[in-house]
């Protein structure tokens, strides 16, 4: 039994969701997302709220139930209020920076590392050493954040890299120096 996928999605006001059989477009103050979905998902709007029911028991539809329902909980609450992920930059000469609308990292390499600017994505630069990735689409968000962490992973040792906001790694001790003879 799914226990998400029996949650109502609540529709907040200046929100509109209009579903055609399983395609699902909501609109909103920061945009409108538009998502299809399997067909085997009984997906409804009663008054302000989005109830997304099971056509069968079958073990590949109970499993598509709940994310079902909380894909459409982020598509309410991406156009309502958005997403945004917060990147720390630790490093001696890590730093970041905006280019028009591109992001220019420097992060040790020979030369800086540029990420274009993705449609539905902003970048913000608060200081040198934070980078904040927003947007309406919450797989896009994420996906654009562990993208631009992949170019220098967190270091076990030094803790030298990009890190998630509030991610806590233990560091590891380095080298014991051996016992005298």
């Amino acid at each position: 039994m799914s226990r998400i996928g029996n949650k109502p999605v609540v529709v907040p006001k200046g929100v509109t969701v209009t579903i055609d059989g399983s395609t699902v477009t909501v609109k909103g103050p920061k945009g409108t997302l538009t998502r299809t979905f399997d067909p085997r998902i009984k997906i409804s709007l009663i008054e302000d709220q989005i109830i997304v029911e099971r056509t069968s028991e079958e073990k590949e539809v109970r499993a598509l139930h709940g994310t079902t329902r909380a894909l459409i909980q982020n598509m309410v609450t991406g156009v309502s209020e958005g997403f945004s992920v917060t990147l720390k930059i630790r490093g001696v000469g890590y730093r970041a920076e905006l280019k028009g609308k591109d992001l220019q990292m420097s992060l040790g390499f020979s030369h800086p590392v540029v990420i274009q600017s993705i449609e539905g994505i902003q970048f913000q630069v608060p200081s040198a050493d934070t980078v904040v990735v927003s947007g309406i689409d919450k797989q896009l968000v994420t996906q654009v954040a562990a993208n631009i962490r992949r170019y220098r992973i967190p270091d076990a040792y030094k803790g030298k890299g990009i890190w998630y906001e509030g991610e806590q790694r233990p560091l590891k001790p380095g080298k014991a120096v051996g016992k005298g003879k």
